[in-house]
């Protein structure tokens, strides 16, 4: 991968994760599919996300772990989902363990939002995500360290969507494969 991680992660153990990259099937391209997350979660609130989440005991393998979070979150039904491959892991700062499952997904399709997890769910052209202009490097000063992230800003409908950290990562890897 391009990137594998956030860089140094909080001192605890890893947990295994997944989310779905979903590519959806529209008459002008691939879309992906993307969420915001509420304000008031304690992790990543507010922030841009593909769905998904933490894997679970009775979770197959990282392909379960994955639909059964989209279905969860978004009300995505399995049957409208192709999966067509994972990305490698990416390890975020506070050590999820995330497998990223690309999937084609078929339209039409109605979505059942989780009220308490999910704000938003909305669409950006993947000709957009995948072109190099729009990946934005950004340095800063974090405990004396330097850190970076990539960001993807989309604007449509007036509206800005701040495309940054682990969800613009793991896009960039997309990207380079």
């Amino acid at each position: 991968p391009h990137i594998a991680g956030d860089g140094r992660t909080f001192e605890r153990g890893a947990a295994a994760a997944s989310v779905l990259v979903p590519l959806v099937q529209r008459a002008d391209g691939l879309h992906v599919l993307l969420t915001q997350r509420t304000d008031h979660l304690h992790d990543h609130a507010g922030q841009i996300s593909f769905p998904g989440g933490r894997a679970e005991v009775h979770d197959a393998d990282e392909v379960a772990t994955a639909l059964r979070e989209t279905e969860e979150e978004i009300g995505l039904p399995r049957s409208r989902i192709e999966v067509i491959g994972c990305l490698p892991t990416y390890t975020t700062i506070t050590h999820f363990v995330v497998t990223p499952v690309v999937a084609l997904v078929q339209p039409p399709f109605d979505l059942a939002l989780d009220s308490f997890e999910v704000a938003e769910a909305f669409e950006v052209p993947l000709q957009f995500l995948m072109t190099p202009a729009h990946h934005r490097r950004h340095v800063f000063e974090f405990g004396g360290e330097s850190r970076q992230f990539l960001s993807m800003p989309w604007r449509h409908g007036g509206r800005e969507y701040f495309i940054w950290g682990a969800t613009a990562a793991m896009l960039r890897n997309l990207y380079g494969f």
